[in-house]
């Protein structure tokens, strides 16, 4: 029997509905239908055709012991196969528009509930901390994963410097909104900018990441340039991208997909393979660049394979409930 690739499956298989109709009137409006159709290795080749001149600098990191031993995903799959929606709803989509993404002058501000709040310039985030390549899974809530390279340091490097107040009980992240450059913005499928959160002891958990590069270079604009978060047991809508503002706040905050839709999207987030999504198991996965067409599924793990590092941390906690 013939195995789809995830993106051969039906949007309407696996997307809410708000946003595979509004995918509908983009592509017909934009005259584009077939782009949807294409598979990640095709999408590589859209992304060599709109790729900036030149290389992306270099940008190495020590090996990390927070490293997995799987098998890398390619670099050519890990940059044309995306959930980048300001971009495009397609997963070619951020690989063939994100080029127009501008990333300086950049600045992230942390304020809120702490002791110094503090805006920082990229090239100060840059030295903040020793980088480090961490090789994290990333696990999509479509039923697709990769095995990743990231360069970058624990969000917590960031959090420290600010000095959180007692009150900092939630951490909220805030991504950057360029009209002009984000095609994406103009179809109404969110509430932008995107917004994400975590609970303090999961910013500041070791695994909660920073990340300005990938494959040993500056992250490429369509995976979140010039820094974004990598959180590896949560589903990948958590690890925000492009940010440009973090607020540590008493309350939790109301995320991007919780906003528009409640009854699929949690605020915690973590792959749970007990837990489906309303309209589709989360008990497999498929690795995207594995072994080809004919790839058998494998299972998902509990937190997605990092259940001894952050199962503690939902200690009694119902994750039915809590999904």
């Amino acid at each position: 029997m013939l195995i789809r690739k995830p993106d051969a499956i039906q949007s309407s298989e696996i997307t809410p509905e708000r946003v595979w109709r509004a995918r509908r009137d983009l592509i017909l409006g934009a005259g584009v239908a077939a782009a949807g159709l294409g598979l990640p290795g095709w999408a590589g080749r859209a992304w060599a055709a709109n790729a900036p001149v030149g290389e992306p600098a270099v940008l190495p990191g020590q090996a990390s012991p927070l490293s997995v031993m799987d098998k890398q995903t390619s670099l050519s799959d890990i940059t044309s196969y995306n959930n980048y929606y300001e971009f495009g709803l397609d997963k070619s989509d951020p690989a063939a528009h994100a080029g127009k993404l501008q990333t300086r002058p950049w600045t992230v501000s942390v304020e809120g509930e702490v002791g110094k709040p503090r805006t920082f310039d990229i090239e100060e985030l840059l030295k903040l901390a020793p980088m480090e390549e961490r090789v994290y899974r990333l696990r999509c809530v479509e039923g697709w994963s990769m095995v990743i390279p990231w360069v970058g340091y624990s969000l917590s490097a960031l959090l420290k410097q600010v000095e959180p107040t007692a009150n900092a009980k939630y951490v909220e992240f805030v991504t950057v909104v360029q009209r002009d450059n984000m095609p994406g913005v103009r179809a109404g499928v969110l509430d932008w900018p995107y917004v994400e959160g975590l609970r303090i002891d999961e910013a500041m958990h070791p695994l909660a990441m920073l990340v300005f590069g990938l494959y040993g270079k500056v992250l490429p604009n369509q995976n979140g340039a010039p820094l974004r978060l990598a959180v590896p047991w949560k589903y990948g809508f958590k690890s925000a991208k492009s940010l440009v503002k973090i607020r540590l706040v008493e309350k939790q905050p109301v995320s991007s997909w919780i906003k528009a839709a409640p009854q699929e999207y949690g605020f915690y987030a973590n792959v749970n393979p007990a837990v489906p999504h309303p309209r589709w198991s989360q008990a497999s996965e498929r690795r995207i660049g594995e072994d080809g067409l004919f790839s058998p599924k494998r299972k998902t793990l509990p937190f997605n394979g990092y259940a001894d590092q952050v199962a503690a941390l939902y200690q009694g906690m119902d994750l039915k409930a809590n999904y």
